[in-house]
């Protein structure tokens, strides 16, 4: 017997006594039926229903005040057009859903599921409008989502998006579903979603996937009170709380995947926090209250694995997978919905844990100006915009700030870098992570978002990438990548992300503030290959590249940046052919300013090529059809099958025009120490910061490495240094980093170092890297005197 279903029945028979007890257990055996539950036992479900009414349908607020009053009042209106409109026929529910009608008929009725139970709507508590949810429901089940159908089509919508609905549908109307139709829409549900789908942890049965099944078997128990069901359901949710080391789920560097091969917090993850959120709510205080000891892992997810990618309350688009182009501002919907899901868990996290979340959230809250979270969510989510209300409204409670620093998810191939007053994202592709991923038809030119974008905003900038970019933006010029220009077909590649390049290089060192990072590029479905390098820094980003190559008999292009705006653009220290209509060519431009965004400073790469342009949306982007956009486009061409070219240049975020000049005016402000195929690196002397990729092994100025690594010194002005190491490749069983600098001891080792040695010169030998997912790994010395 398993903890929860042992806690279960000792806790129903105190309402059924010992005969009771016995005969659940006895039916406990899989493939027998579940008996019907007695008074007592259906009784004891009843502070289930009515937590998942509060927790779904919205609570904790007064329904006679606005914004309620005006949006219950709406709901109801709704509910009532939905009401006198249902035509119940062989082909549909309301005329204008033919069936199957997998996502529109069930949310109906939902949503009049909801006007019925929640206060204001003006058919709180209607008889007429439960028999008629209870009639849909019923027709539903009958028409379409019968026991015995054919599940044609998206298994999702049979095993988790129709169900589900269906299922809150019925427990919020309560006994208006009768015996007869409940006990009908139980087996059907038993149908398409048995119990079996719960043994394995693998196929579509992982990650946010799981959590969804678990929910629908969840409801399906509170439906028909059935504690066997409501155990197995819980019980199912462990696989969730682990760490994995491959395929779908959560990983130590914070990384979440899904689809196997596609960083996916803002969306499939998005998804799971806010099932596991919802039942954690639910079940609290019951007998099948999560009590997991690994739910940790999902509660240190909130600021190991979301957090990193909201900023100022919208979700990256790096990690939303083929989700990126449904919606204009889907990036800002997505961060509200990481949001909710983060107040809500803080309800049953432990105190500090819902302190810091709630000044992390309400931090976004205030600083999302592009939309304004708390205004969005009176428009959705009742019950979240009441916590929010709260947390704003209580002096009590801090606004956290942007957290400055370094987040490098080596697993996932992503990194944000975070500074005061700007914030950059960067998405690579790896043999585990896949250039993009389309599918359903969606995210059909996303191609080239693993070719090293570089995502970035300074402040203001909160719709850069929301304001239909994705439908309007030329797909072979994404910013910072390096392409083939060689034309694809849309959704060229695999489908589901399956588009994974053979390269293992991908990840870099980071000490928590600066990162040096890289990636091995393969193009995608092309014979390009280069090299590409970013040090993050606080004011700039230092990006290389180097052993560009391709025989596609095409151009191949570094995307410096392509910014949707029609901001003033101005080229080597003038007003160039860039700064008005059409393309220009800054020949022997040392630098360009892009006004209110930031600049940018060439320090070798051949001439900067600019293009305005209005854009108009195209390929198959939802919700964007009519949208047009001006951009401003700044490349460097590689010219035809290159043979080993080369870049370099700095971004500069938020920038003036006269910071720019003076930044490239300042040549030695950044030496290059190497920019090849074997090694890139990088002396930032006013830092005291030496960064290097090795792709192989060499010396790189006063650093050597015996093997391909990243290393990042920091030099400070204590007295002290650190070195970050790591093995992006993850297959080193040794390794050892040589600094050419006098060093009298090491303050702080790691427990990898199998041998160190000071003196003239420090070496730092490291044992098996290999298993560390290529985590950074930082030793802290001190510095010999000068003599």
């Amino acid at each position: 017997m398993t903890r929860h279903s042992r806690r279960s029945f000792l806790w129903l028979s105190g309402f059924a006594g010992a005969g009771a007890l016995l005969s659940a257990d006895a039916a406990r055996t899989r493939g027998a039926p579940s008996p019907a539950p007695s008074p007592q036992t259906a009784a004891a479900f009843a502070p289930l229903r009515r937590r998942w009414r509060e927790v779904t349908a919205g609570s904790g607020f007064d329904a006679a005040a606005e914004p309620y009053r005006t949006r219950l009042a709406a709901l109801g209106a709704t509910a009532a057009g939905h009401r006198d409109t249902m035509e119940p026929t062989g082909a549909s529910l309301w005329p204008d859903l033919p069936f199957p009608s997998f996502v529109a008929t069930p949310a109906r009725l939902r949503a009049m599921a909801r006007a019925y139970v929640l206060p204001g709507t003006g058919l709180t508590g209607d008889a007429g409008l439960a028999a008629a949810v209870a009639a849909g429901v019923d027709h539903y089940r009958r028409r379409v989502y019968a026991a015995g159908a054919d599940p044609a089509g998206n298994w999702w919508h049979w095993q988790i998006g129709v169900p589900r609905a269906l299922l809150d549908a019925a427990i919020l109307i309560g006994p208006h579903l009768t015996d007869r139709r409940s006990e009908a829409l139980r087996e059907a549900v038993d149908h398409f979603v048995p119990e079996s789908r719960l043994d394995d942890y693998s196929g579509t049965s992982t990650g946010a996937n799981r959590v969804d099944l678990c929910t629908v078997t969840l409801l399906r128990a509170v439906l028909g009170s059935d504690p066997r069901k409501a155990s197995a359901a819980v019980s199912a949710l462990s696989p969730v709380f682990r760490y994995v080391s491959e395929g779908d789920g959560f990983y130590r560097d914070g990384s979440f995947i899904q689809h196997t091969t596609v960083p996916y917090q803002g969306a499939y993850g998005a998804s799971l926090l806010a099932g596991l959120a919802t039942l954690s709510a639910v079940l609290r205080g019951s007998p099948w209250e999560i009590t997991d000891p690994s739910r940790q892992v999902v509660l240190d997810s909130v600021e190991r694995s979301f957090a990193p990618f909201i900023h100022d309350g919208f979700c990256m688009d790096l990690v939303r997978g083929r989700a990126v182009g449904r919606e204009p501002y889907g990036d800002h919907r997505k961060g509200r919905e990481i949001a909710s899901s983060i107040l809500l868990l803080g309800e049953t996290a432990s105190a500090a844990e819902r302190a810091r979340w709630r000044a992390v959230v309400k931090g976004w809250a205030l600083r999302d100006a592009s939309v304004p979270m708390l205004a969005a969510a009176e428009r959705g989510d009742l019950g979240f915009h009441a916590r929010l209300a709260a947390i704003l409204d209580d002096d009590s409670v801090p606004a956290a700030g942007e957290p400055a620093g370094h987040r490098l998810l080596p697993m996932s191939a992503r990194a944000v870098h975070r500074r005061p007053g700007w914030c950059a994202g960067l998405s690579m592709a790896s043999d585990r992570i896949g250039h993009y991923e389309h599918g359903n038809g969606e995210n059909l030119r996303g191609w080239h978002t693993g070719s090293g974008m570089l995502y970035w905003w300074a402040e203001g900038h909160g719709d850069q990438y929301s304001d239909s970019f994705w439908s309007t933006v030329d797909p072979y010029r994404l910013p910072g990548t390096t392409v083939s220009t060689r034309r694809l077909a849309d959704g060229a590649g695999r489908g589901w992300g399956d588009t994974c390049p053979p390269a293992r290089w991908a990840g870099g060192a980071t000490d928590g503030v600066y990162a040096t990072v890289g990636q091995h590029l393969y193009g995608f479905e092309s014979t390009m290959e280069a090299f590409k390098s970013w040090v993050f820094l606080d004011d700039a980003v230092v990006c290389l590249g180097a052993g560009i190559t391709g025989e596609d008999g095409v151009p191949v292009e570094t995307v410096v940046d392509n910014r949707r705006t029609g901001a003033r653009l101005t080229v080597g220290g003038g007003a160039g052919a860039g700064s008005g209509t059409g393309a220009g060519t800054g020949t022997g431009a040392g630098w360009a300013h892009l006004e209110g965004h930031g600049g940018y400073v060439l320090l070798g790469g051949g001439p900067l090529r600019t293009l305005r342009e209005k854009r108009a949306a195209g390929g198959r982007a939802a919700g964007s059809a009519a949208a047009t956009r001006e951009y401003v486009t700044l490349w460097l061409d590689h010219g035809v099958d290159p043979r080993s070219a080369g870049y370099l240049y700095l971004l500069l975020p938020g920038a003036t025009r006269a910071e720019t000049a003076a930044r490239a005016a300042a040549p030695g402000w950044a030496g290059v120490l190497a920019n090849t195929s074997r090694l890139q690196a990088v002396r930032i002397p006013s830092l005291g910061i030496t960064a290097a990729n090795f792709w192989n092994d060499g010396t790189a100025g006063d650093l050597a490495a015996s093997a391909p690594c990243a290393v990042l010194v920091r030099e400070r002005g204590d007295g002290t240094a650190t070195l970050s190491v790591s093995d992006p490749r993850r297959d080193l069983d040794e390794l050892t980093v040589t600094w050419n600098r006098p060093v009298s001891g090491v303050l702080r080792g790691h427990r990898l170092l199998t041998r160190v040695t000071t003196g003239e010169r420090l070496v730092l030998a490291f044992g098996r890297l290999a298993d560390r997912g290529g985590a950074s790994h930082t030793v802290t010395v001190r510095l010999s005197p000068p003599v």
